[in-house]
């Protein structure tokens, strides 16, 4: 029975770079399209302060497989003063089932979102998008700063949170970057970007419609549960919108509201950004088009970072070995 390599949460932070891990989901999404994956919906069981997620994925062209285990506790960062998001990823040898490797998945997490908004990016921007708007600052808008950086050449950042300090530590994180960056208001940001990021946790849209104009590529990240919404649903009316999973994204990500009240079905919703990677759907068609990606976070997108994190791992000897299968 082959060992079962443990790798701490530190590591994986050590280990994962932006450069590598979007290449990595970029892989991921195209298999995706092109049919080479087996991924239910993720499965939720609700507690009375959070929730867990658990989400296989099986990438066959690859013979990558596994599941992440993610919980969502809001009142964790006051009540124990640990983070909201915790997960863990189990990765397993597709050939025997046996356990490859347990690691911590939460900066996994943010990291691998962080390129799939890339990745739309690059698919759905217009050409020469340089300037970025972030509506919410945490840790996720940091994620999604560093990858957005490896497929634009960003002239602009603006930061709007409802938090001042935050907003002002994500300029400072920004300029650390070498990216110039201010604190702006919504409309301000909005109405300037190529580009809008949105990552918060609001149940009421906080992007307006009127703030959008054409040739604006957005990234809906936040929404990632029932009756979550950042976006004006006339947005979703006038946009191309592009999804990672019909079933996740009609229950619990940026469409689920519309979906909830007829304003967007299924035919409505132009590709799955897997088709576009793959090459069966189109992305951008016109400088004018307002795009929008909803994503709500494949389980394939962690199989492909683990596995990432697991070679580069193994290559530096890092990790603790453990006949975790053994009897």
């Amino acid at each position: 029975m082959p060992e079962t390599l443990v790798i701490e949460e530190r590591l994986v932070k050590e280990i994962l770079e932006m450069k590598d891990v979007i290449p990595a989901v970029e892989a991921a999404f195209r298999e995706r399209g092109n049919g080479n994956v087996e991924m239910p919906p993720k499965m939720y069981i609700m507690y009375p302060k959070g929730d867990l997620r658990v989400m296989p994925a099986y990438l066959k062209g690859l013979g990558q497989t596994g599941l992440k285990a993610v919980t969502v506790f809001p009142n964790n960062p006051k009540e124990k003063n640990i983070p909201t998001v915790l997960a863990t990823v189990i990765l397993i040898d597709a050939e025997s089932g046996a356990p490859l490797a347990v690691m911590g998945g939460s900066w996994l997490t943010a990291m691998r979102t962080g390129a799939a908004g890339a990745i739309a990016a690059k698919y759905l921007a217009k050409k020469g998008a340089s300037k970025i708007a972030f509506i919410g600052t945490g840790i996720q808008a940091h994620t999604q700063l560093m990858a957005h950086k490896e497929v634009m050449k960003i002239e602009k950042v603006y930061a709007v949170d409802a938090n001042a300090e935050s907003a002002k530590r994500f300029v400072e994180f920004a300029k650390s970057l070498g990216l110039e960056a201010e604190v702006a208001d919504g409309e301000g940001a909005c109405k300037n970007a190529d580009v809008v990021v949105t990552t918060t946790p609001v149940h009421q849209p906080i992007v307006k419609n009127e703030w959008i104009r054409p040739g604006t590529h957005i990234n809906a990240i936040g929404a990632d549960a029932p009756g979550k919404q950042e976006l004006d649903q006339e947005i979703i009316r006038r946009a191309k919108v592009v999804i990672d999973d019909w079933e996740q994204a009609s229950h619990s990500g940026e469409i689920n509201v519309p979906v909830s009240k007829g304003i967007m079905t299924r035919e409505k919703v132009a590709a799955e950004l897997g088709d576009i990677v793959a090459g069966k759907k189109k992305g951008r068609e016109s400088d004018s088009d307002i795009t929008v990606f909803d994503s709500t976070g494949l389980g394939i997108q962690d199989i492909a970072t683990a596995t990432l994190v697991l070679e580069k791992a193994r290559k530096d000897g890092k990790g603790i070995k453990v006949g975790l299968a053994t009897a």
